[in-house]
């Protein structure tokens, strides 16, 4: 794969969304109710075309698109993701009456979206959910179970739901279902957050689902699932590198005007080193999400690998950041409101949210292995 860099176009498209974040998004998140769906804001993300370019563009792009919209707006950017989560497996697997009846209302904001496949017993370890899908005649089920940690739940108008629909089969008996929120059955709880997002719990109590809400193929919902999280994994790492340069930008100026002992605190030598490895971070961490990005765009065979690294090393590179910047702010960045207070709690999730770090390093190691094995 070549050098990357990004061409003036795309970094002036990246420029625009941050001023667009800064100006018109941020207000209407400002005016949201933590923890609820922001309709107004999601509105707005599809009046300007952004919603829409989840399901045009390619994974690069969908990666700057996250880590311009962090830097200035994170509730902007992960509304933007959760819609893009939650209609991807519509988009790439379902059926043309599907798509026609869901996706223009994602795009224009005004359809609200869910992944649902995390369980009390089964988050990371998306082959052992136990969410039972139990025959009920010809082409139909009823699902019964839980779901938790849900992104958009309990507000959210559908739900790709994914279900065992055949027991001690692991992955391969996983079968992908669109549910309406308002299906009998189904109910749901909102989640009292450290970041608060709109997450939930969800109860299926034989809720009824037929051939017509599955998507893809029965027994291949895993596929689905996998196919949605290579996409959307270095993008996780896109939105922590857009909060990681967030945080170092704010420290640079903090350190550059504070004085302390006599003079800046960037002429402190212990303060310079520290911004100049968290600006270190910063940029390898870039350049691995972007590479990840394109690898998936041009289809290349070690994508789970490359999504995986990116995931991970973003992450805890934009905590590392975070954290390092509070440390130079001092108590400032502990008081409700400041930018790196909001930071600090966005930060932590990422590392465990589609797939926690550990989750990764061990798809890493067996995709390494796996490549040992093939080698002739």
């Amino acid at each position: 794969m070549p050098a990357f860099s990004l061409e003036p176009d795309q970094s002036a498209w990246c420029a625009e969304l941050r001023t667009l974040a800064a100006e018109r998004l941020r207000p209407l998140a400002e005016k949201g109710e933590p923890g609820h769906v922001n309709q107004p804001l999601l509105a707005e993300l599809g009046r300007l075309g952004l919603l829409e370019r989840l399901f045009t563009a390619g994974a690069l792009d969908l990666c700057l698109m996250r880590e311009s919209l962090a830097y200035a707006c994170t509730e902007a950017e992960t509304a933007l993701a959760l819609q893009g989560l939650g209609a991807h497996p519509v988009h790439a697997h379902g059926t043309p009456a599907q798509r026609d009846r869901l996706l223009p209302g994602v795009i224009e904001g005004t359809t609200v979206a869910a992944f649902a496949l995390s369980e009390p017993g089964a988050g990371s370890d998306a082959a052992a959910l136990s969410l039972a899908a139990e025959p009920d005649g010809p082409s139909r089920w009823r699902l019964t179970g839980e779901k938790c940690w849900i992104s958009n739940a309990p507000e959210a108008d559908f739900y790709t739901v994914f279900a065992r629909t055949t027991p001690g089969a692991g992955a391969r008996g996983v079968t992908a279902f669109l549910v309406p929120g308002d299906r009998p059955g189904l109910t749901g709880t909102g989640l009292d957050m450290l970041s608060p997002h709109p997450i939930g719990a969800l109860d299926f109590d034989a809720v009824p689902v037929t051939a017509d809400d599955v998507l893809g193929e029965v027994d291949r919902g895993f596929r689905v699932a996998m196919g949605t999280l290579n996409l959307f994994r270095p993008s996780v790492g896109a939105f922590a590198v857009g909060m990681a340069q967030s945080a170092l930008d704010a420290s640079l100026a903090h350190t550059a005007r504070r004085e302390a002992f006599g003079g800046p605190l960037r002429d402190l030598q212990t303060v310079a080193h520290r911004v100049a490895e968290m600006a270190v971070r910063t940029e390898a961490a870039r350049l691995m999400v972007y590479a990840a990005a394109t690898a998936y765009d041009e289809g290349a065979d070690d994508v789970p690998q490359r999504a995986a690294m990116a995931k991970l090393l973003a992450t805890e590179t934009a905590q590392y950041v975070v954290d390092a910047a509070v440390q130079l702010h001092g108590a400032q960045a502990l008081r409700r409101g400041h930018l790196l207070e909001h930071l600090y709690r966005e930060v932590r999730a990422p590392r465990i949210y589609e797939g926690a770090s550990e989750v990764q390093r061990g798809i890493i190691a067996k995709e390494l292995y796996a490549s040992l094995e093939a080698t002739p």
